[in-house]
């Protein structure tokens, strides 16, 4: 289970590392549903980055992998190629996205959006560090 609590550490750990590398983003946490537990939009972070976080999020939980792996399985040719176009248009292929572990139950998921690849994946990274 994933509480307001956890979640909100989570993004805090996430947003100490966007300060530390000076890039704004949108942060989500969803519970083992996919559910939407806690979201923080940093100042300045691009507002066209809101959906995609929380897609990001939903995408790494529904489908128990990062949104990196996912996207490198989805290109042409690759096993998941396509699959971006279900879930109603909800499924993330783009860096950001990883699966909460409380040992090797995944019960959750961060997902980030407002940086480049590397950017987004190093916070996501810090915030699933501190779950």
């Amino acid at each position: 289970m994933v509480t307001l609590n956890d979640a909100r550490r989570v993004i805090a750990a996430a947003e100490t590392k966007a300060q530390e590398i000076g890039q704004p983003s949108n942060i989500a946490v969803v519970d083992a549903g996919g559910n939407l537990v806690a979201f923080a939009r940093m100042d300045k972070a691009w507002m066209g980055s809101i959906d995609i976080a929380i897609n990001k999020a939903f995408t790494a939980r529904a489908f128990d992998i990062s949104t990196e792996k996912l996207g490198e399985l989805s290109q042409p040719g690759g096993q998941f190629f396509g699959i971006l176009a279900s879930n109603h248009g909800r499924v993330m292929i783009f860096a950001g996205g990883v699966p909460l572990r409380k040992g090797d139950e995944i019960v959750g998921a961060i997902g980030v959006s407002g940086g480049m690849k590397d950017q987004d994946i190093a916070l996501a990274e810090a915030g699933a560090r501190a779950f």
